[in-house]
C-alpha cells in the first residue's frame, strides 16, 4: 500500500489548463464529451435523499442510480470507521447513466457519515471508455465536495490503480489540497486491505476478486483465501458467541465484559464529550486492547483515560459478534419494519424483542439504556437519536454473508432510531 500522489512534477498546470486536457493517450483512446455542469434543481435533488427507504420504489428520484449499487456501505473499519465503497465496475455505459444525479447520490449517502471519521474505498477495476465520466464532471465533483465532506474522510483508498489513474490524480494536483492528497492510498492487491478493513465483511464485486487473483498469480503471489476459523482460545472474548461468553463468567452474567467495562467507563466520563462514537482511535491501541481481552487481561480504561477507544472497542466487539446482537432470525422483520403502522410499532418491538435469546435481550437492554443517557446529553455531545442510530445499527445488525447493501442500511438505521425513541416503553 502506498501513498505516492503529491509528487514534485516542477510547475503545475493551471486550473484552467486542467479542464482542457485529453487523456487520449493513456488506456483508452479518448473520454465522451464533457456534460453540461451541475444545475440548481440537480443539487437540490440531494435534499430528497431517504435513507430510510428500504429498497426504493422504480418512481424513486434515485431508483436508477440505486439498482446499479455503484455505492455501497460496509460498516466499520479496523480503526472504527464507517466505510463507504465505490464499484467503478457496476457503472453502466456512460450514456445509460446520469453522472449528475450519481454525485448527488454519493453526497446523500455521505451526509450520513460525514460527520464521523469515515474511509472510502474505490474499486477502480472496471472503468472503461464506455462508462468513466468526462474529465469536467471529475473536477466539478471534486469542488461539490466541500470542507463538511473533506474533514472527516480519514483516507481514500484506491484499489488496483492504473497507471492512467494516477496519471489523473497527478494532473489534478492543482485542485487537490496537500492535506488531502495525503489521504489517498493506492492499494495493488485486496491482501493489502485487511490493514484496514475485513475484506469478508465488504461486497467485492466478482469481476474485481477475479482480476484481484490474476494479479497476484501473475506477480507470483498466492492468491488471498478466506481466513480458517479456528476454534476460539480458553479466555477469547472477541469473534465469540454470547452463550459462551456468558457460559464462562463466573456469575454467568449475560452481558460480556467488554460491554461492561466500556459502558462502565463512557458512562461516567463520555457522555459530555462532543462526537462521542464519532472519531476514530490509534489502531495500535484497539489491537493491544483486543489481545489483553483475548487473553484473560484486565483492562482498565479508567488508567488510559481514552474515551474514543472505549467507544470503538465497543463497537468493534458488536461487529465481531458471530452473529450480530439483533441476530440473523429478526433480519427481514426489522429490514421491513417500517411497514408497521406507527401505532403498532411499540407493541412490535416488543415481541422482537423478547423473542431474542436471554443473552441477547439483557445485552441490547444495557446498550440501549446507556444509549438513552448518551441522547439525553445531545446538546453537548451531538448525539442525537438519529445520529446513534447512524452509528450503531450496521452494528447491531447485518446480513448472512456479512456485508451491509446501502439498500438495507437505511431500514436498519431507522428500526434502531425508532428502539431508542421507544426505549422506555419496550424494556420496561
Amino acid at each position: 500500500m502506498s501513498s505516492e500522489l503529491l509528487v514534485d512534477l516542477g510547475e503545475d498546470p493551471t486550473t484552467a489548463q486542467l479542464g482542457q486536457l485529453k487523456l487520449t493517450t493513456i488506456e483508452d483512446q479518448q473520454w465522451p464529451a464533457d456534460e453540461t455542469t451541475l444545475s440548481k434543481s440537480e443539487t437540490d435533488m440531494s435534499q430528497r435523499f431517504d435513507a430510510d427507504s428500504p429498497h426504493l420504489s422504480w418512481d424513486h428520484p434515485f431508483y436508477d442510480i440505486a439498482r446499479h449499487q455503484i455505492i455501497e456501505v460496509a460498516g466499520d473499519d479496523n480503526f472504527g470507521r464507517k466505510v463507504i465503497v465505490f464499484n467503478a465496475c457496476r457503472m453502466p455505459p456512460h450514456h445509460q447513466l446520469d453522472h449528475h444525479k450519481l454525485l448527488m447520490y454519493l453526497k446523500g449517502t455521505l451526509d450520513q457519515y460525514v460527520e464521523s471519521d469515515y474511509t472510502l474505498i474505490y474499486f477502480h477495476h472496471g472503468l472503461t471508455s464506455e462508462n468513466k465520466p468526462s474529465l469536467s464532471w471529475l473536477r466539478d465533483a471534486y469542488r461539490e465536495f466541500d470542507r463538511k465532506y473533506k474533514k472527516n474522510i480519514k483516507a481514500l483508498y484506491i484499489v488496483h490503480p492504473t497507471m492512467f489513474i494516477k496519471t489523473l490524480l497527478i494532473l489534478f494536483k492543482p485542485l487537490i489540497s496537500l492535506k488531502f492528497g495525503r489521504k489517498i492510498n493506492y492499494v495493488s492487491y485486496l491482501s493489502e486491505l485487511e490493514d484496514v478493513v475485513k475484506c469478508e465483511q465488504l461486497i467485492i464485486p466478482a469481476r474485481v476478486k477475479e482480476y484481484d487473483n490474476k494479479l497476484s498469480l501473475k506477480s507470483g503471489a498466492e492468491p488471498p483465501v478466506s481466513p480458517l476459523h479456528s476454534p476460539p482460545l480458553p479466555n477469547q472474548v472477541f469473534g465469540v458467541p454470547l452463550a459462551i461468553l456468558k457460559q464462562r463468567s463466573p456469575d454467568e452474567d449475560p452481558v460480556p465484559v467488554v460491554m461492561r467495562d466500556t459502558i462502565n467507563f463512557l458512562s461516567e466520563q463520555g457522555l459530555e464529550i462532543e462526537g462521542i462514537f464519532r472519531r476514530s482511535a490509534n489502531v495500535t491501541l484497539v489491537k493491544e486492547t483486543q489481545l489483553q481481552y483475548n487473553s484473560g487481561a484486565t483492562v482498565n480504561f479508567r488508567e488510559m483515560e481514552d474515551v474514543h477507544l472505549a467507544a470503538v472497542i465497543l463497537k468493534t466487539f458488536l461487529r465481531e459478534l458471530p452473529e450480530p446482537l439483533l441476530t440473523y432470525q429478526l433480519y427481514n422483520d426489522i429490514v421491513n419494519f417500517s411497514s408497521v403502522p406507527t401505532d403498532s410499532q411499540v407493541e412490535q418491538l416488543k415481541t422482537l424483542m423478547e423473542s431474542l435469546p436471554e443473552e441477547n435481550n439483557v445485552s441490547l437492554r444495557y446498550l440501549i439504556s446507556f444509549l438513552a443517557q448518551v441522547s439525553a446529553n445531545s446538546e453537548v455531545n451531538k448525539m442525537t437519536n438519529s445520529n446513534l442510530a447512524v452509528v450503531f445499527g450496521p452494528n447491531l445488525l447485518w446480513g448472512r454473508d456479512n456485508a451491509m447493501s446501502l439498500s438495507a442500511i437505511g431500514p436498519i438505521n431507522n428500526f434502531t432510531r425508532i428502539l431508542l425513541d421507544h426505549q422506555h416503553l419496550v424494556f420496561t
